[in-house]
């Protein structure tokens, strides 16, 4: 079990963070097996919101800010992308391909390069 990660996860106000036996009831930040939120580890876009202010500028002082811009070019702007084939005679059936997001371009590749995340034709 894992306890939210936001700051003031503890000071909301709902029904299921109330414990405590009668006459000494406290509110208590969420403890859940899964989050959705802040890559699993907050129980809201509340908490994911309150997490940010707090820890953000450090996060990415820490990480490394962006100083340049970043650029997709026809080396790096391959992706994987599949779509699925009705008519083929012998049933579904998916085609797999690598798409250029720039010159449109088309390569087709295997299921099994489709499926292995290390596989990619970007250069750069």
């Amino acid at each position: 079990m894992n306890y939210c990660q936001g700051p003031d996860c503890h000071t909301y106000e709902t029904q299921d963070r109330i414990r405590g036996p009668k006459g000494n009831k406290h509110y208590q930040t969420r403890r859940r097996s899964s989050f959705y939120y802040l890559g699993g580890n907050a129980c809201s876009m509340q908490c994911q919101a309150d997490w940010f202010r707090k820890f953000g500028e450090r996060a990415l002082d820490h990480f490394g800010r962006t100083t340049e811009p970043k650029k997709l070019v026809p080396d790096n702007a391959w992706r994987k992308d599949y779509d699925w084939d009705y008519n083929n005679g012998d049933g579904v059936r998916s085609n797999y391909r690598m798409i250029n997001r720039l010159t449109k371009e088309i390569r087709p590749i295997t299921e099994e390069q489709y499926n292995n995340d290390s596989f990619t034709l970007n250069t750069r």
